[in-house]
Order: structure tokens, then sequence, then C-alpha cells
């Protein structure tokens, strides 16, 4: 792609154009990629969102393995998407870069930090392109842009050769505007999963506790319009007993496991002189810095509890539905307090799936004001592939 002239969304990094193979043949032949830049391609510096590290970086020798995989399926690479400083962010606003364009709602952030790579598909630019989702990076870009979303299953896909920001949180995802390929791309990534319940068997649960976190009277119109959409496809969804968990006390779990592993992966290169970088970014990392390795020890027992009360819920026949972000994506120019407002809030939900280890699927069912608004199911470790074939199920018959 001759990003100068076909790039007008911002969505992708400027690197020296290097000729990346793939196979002639496959089940993507034909189709086009753009890989996040916090996962190594042959030949290409992962710069990782920051110029610094990218000066500093080295050319990989090896493709990240799910990338490789899609090259081999038939992919055609495109180019280098960008992401948020170090993928530590949600509204995907790099202070380095010109900012990526939200082709679904212009005026409205993109979401992060796999801002490029959902702008690019959103925007018809490439067929399919790989994110990662730590804190909720592919399922609130999604959300954002009217895509589908998923937050695989934590582990199931490898992480190799890739930029770590919490590994313990870390996942690897993609956007596709179609769902046929969305299930090409999992059928090749993810591995089957006998244990979850068929369809017809499946139950569907919600949360009053999390269902109220929408932001306002409109949101909650709109999210009461996909849970009818949910149910006509997949029948009733049943409120059910909230695990003994406050939704504050699974926000600070997140928040303090999450900036300790990230300060744990980058505070060394971050605290060198001179370095550059946004100060929001910075001092989310640096919140990580004053995290104790007590605080550490209570929030993964508390984490550890969790996953084993959630597992109950969902047992391997239900589904937790649930709003995917608060809202619609703030407005571009809105003030980082609000923005700051909008990402408390939205790790509030977010952080269930992330905490978990546990996939969820954002579908794009709804919208707030003309601009995309996404609802979530939440399934059993390594329901990942029954969540995309029952996404698309729903989607296709929606009404």
């Amino acid at each position: 792609m001759d990003l100068t002239t076909r790039d007008p969304l911002n969505a992708f990094i400027t690197h020296p154009d290097v000729p990346v193979e793939s196979a002639k043949d496959g089940l993507l032949a034909g189709l086009t990629l753009g890989v996040k830049d916090i996962f190594d391609v042959r030949g290409y510096v992962s710069g990782w969102g920051n110029p610094d590290r990218y000066a500093e970086g080295h050319v990989a020798d090896t493709t990240a393995s799910p990338v490789q995989k899609l090259l081999d399926a038939g992919a055609r690479f495109v180019g280098k998407t960008q992401t948020e400083e170090l993928a530590f962010s949600m509204i995907g606003q790099n202070v380095h870069f010109p900012f990526p364009v939200n082709p679904a709602a212009p005026g409205r952030v993109t979401g992060g930090s796999s801002s490029g790579s959902v702008a690019a598909v959103a925007g018809g630019l490439v067929d399919i392109a790989t994110g990662s989702d730590t804190g909720g990076s592919v399922r609130a870009p999604a959300s954002f842009c009217g895509l589908i979303g998923l937050r695989t299953t934590h582990g199931l896909i490898p992480m190799d050769h890739t930029m770590p920001l919490a590994p313990s949180f870390d996942t690897f995802g993609w956007f596709s505007r179609d769902a046929d390929i969305y299930e090409k791309i999992g059928s090749l990534l993810l591995p089957e999963a006998p244990k979850v319940a068929s369809a017809e068997k499946l139950r569907l649960v919600s949360l009053p506790a999390l269902d109220e976190l929408v932001s306002g009277p409109a949101e909650a119109t709109a999210y009461d319009r996909m849970r009818r959409s949910v149910e006509r496809v997949l029948g009733p969804i049943r409120a059910t007993r909230q695990p003994p968990f406050g939704i504050d006390e699974l926000y600070w779990a997140t928040r303090r496991l999450q900036a300790s592993e990230a300060w744990t992966a980058h505070g060394e290169w971050i605290s060198h002189p001179g370095r550059r970088m946004g100060q929001a970014v910075y001092d989310r990392f640096a919140f990580g810095r004053t995290v104790t390795p007590e605080q550490v020890a209570t929030d993964t027992a508390l984490r550890d509890a969790f996953r084993a009360a959630l597992g109950e819920l969902v047992g391997d026949d239900r589904l937790l539905v649930l709003p995917s972000v608060p809202c619609a994506a703030p407005r571009s120019d809105a003030p980082p307090d609000e923005k700051g407002a909008f990402r408390e809030q939205a790790i509030r939900l977010l952080c269930w799936s992330g905490l978990s280890g546990f996939p969820q699927i954002s579908l794009p069912l709804g919208s707030v004001d003309g601009a995309p608004f996404g609802i979530s199911l939440l399934g059993p470790a390594g329901s990942d592939l029954a969540l995309i074939r029952l996404g698309r199920r729903i989607l296709e018959g929606k009404g």
C-alpha cells in the first residue's frame, strides 16, 4: 500500500517497504492483512507506538506465530498499523502520531490500543487486522467502530515475538468486517472446545449490576434493544445472582495487577533519561511502580477466587450477557477528564473477562446518536469458536 495516498484514516505506521511472503492459496487467499505494531513481522522493526522504541529497535527475523498462520493461509500483508503508546491506553489517540479516524463515527475516537487496526478494517483499507486485548483493546474499538471483536481465552493463542504489556492479561485478537471471515480466522487459530454445550442447550444470564453500568438513558434504551435482538435468536436472558465480589474490588485488582506487570516489563526502559512518552501513558506505567508485592499477592488470590466463581456461574452451558462498554465512542475533542471518566467506567465492565481469562465477544448490534454501540457474550474458557458462531447467528438474525 502507498501509505501516503491510500491511508486517509491514519491507520498505518510508515515503514520501509519490505516484501513479506504469504501463501498463494489457502483459506484467506485474496484477503489483505494489517498487523498491529506490537507483533513482529520479519523484516520490520516493531515500534510499539513510540518513536524512541522504534529508533532503538531491531529488525525482526521471525514473525509472530499467529500472524504467520494468517500469512500461511494466504492473507497478504499490507503494513503495520498504529497502536497506542506501548499498548497501554483505551482511547486511540497516540500523542506521537496523527490520530486514527473512526470511519463509523467521524468525530469520535476509534478506541485503543488497537486503534490503527480497527480503523483500517472499519474503513475498508484491509480485510483483516490483528489486535491485542489486555484491558479491552479489541472489545472497546470493535464496539466503537461497529465491528465484531473477540477477546480470546487467555493463553489459547501464543503471544510469542510480541511486545508484552501485562502477560497474565495479554491476548491475541483480530478485526474483520465480515462474520464469515471472522469465523475463518477463528478456525485457523483456535481449537475446538467439545465440552461447551451446543447452542440449543445454552442458557443466557445477566447481572443487573453490570447492566446498570451503561452511561445514561439513551445507552440503556439501545442496550435493551440489543438484548432483545440476542433473545430473538438464542432465547431469554435471565438475571442471576452476583458472584461475591464488588465491582470496584475487581476494578482495583485489575488496575494493580496490570500496572505492576506493565512496570516489570517496561519500567527500566521508561525510566531512561530523556525518554519521550505521553504523560497519561507514563502515569499509567508509574502507578505500577507503587504496587507492593503484598498487594499483588492479595489481588492474585482474589483473582483466583473470582475465576472460580465466574467459572461456576457460566459452567459449560451458560453465557453472560453484558454491555461491551458503557457508551458509544467518546468524541475526539472531548476533554481529558471526560475520556478518563469513560476509561474508569469501561474497565469495570471489561475486567470480568480480563481478570478471569474467559473469552468475550463484542457484537455490533446497536447505536447511540448514530454511533456504534456493542453488546457482549462472555463464555467459559475455551468457548471462543462457539462465541464466534453464536455471534454470527445473532448478527444474521437480528432483524
